[in-house]
């Protein structure tokens, strides 16, 4: 699995995210491309403790049953929920947001898996720095997928 610790992957996702305009199609969901780049850089503040929401009830009691599809080979289904605290509403200008994600993504890939480890992840709990370089990279995998780029 790709993660955000391996230079190619972090290469890769921000050319894919160059790609990204605010006329791309989107294939599902409801978020622009602007909005789903400013949800995907509020996700990523988590494993870098700029943000740290709180686990959620569901997350207490089933998260650890799915915790394993947040960082294994599948990609993410179309029709994952989004936890409310990084919905992204409104208008949003994608190139400030594109440099914004883009800063937080070489912010993440300079640190280590350590600096991570033990972060809390809103739905699946305590993960480590590995578990968190995966996951990040299938989420922002999923949103390029999901406007084709």
């Amino acid at each position: 699995m790709k993660s955000l610790y391996d230079a190619n992957a972090v290469a890769e996702v921000k050319q894919r995210l160059g790609q990204l305009t605010p006329e791309s199609p989107r294939q599902w969901g409801k978020m622009t491309p602007a909005q789903a780049v400013a949800h995907c850089s509020a996700a990523l503040e988590v494993p870098l403790g700029d943000s740290s929401p709180p686990l959620a009830m569901i997350g207490r009691l089933i998260g650890w049953i799915f915790r394993p599809q947040y960082s294994n080979e599948k990609q993410f289904r179309k029709d994952m929920p989004t936890d409310p605290a990084f919905i992204v509403a409104g208008d949003r200008d994608l190139d400030v947001e594109r440099r914004r994600l883009t800063g937080l993504i070489d912010r993440f890939a300079s640190t280590k898996p350590e600096d991570c480890s033990g972060r809390t992840h809103s739905f699946f709990g305590r993960l480590t720095g590995a578990e968190w370089g995966k996951g990040m990279y299938k989420h922002l995998d999923h949103h390029l997928r999901q406007f084709g780029v």
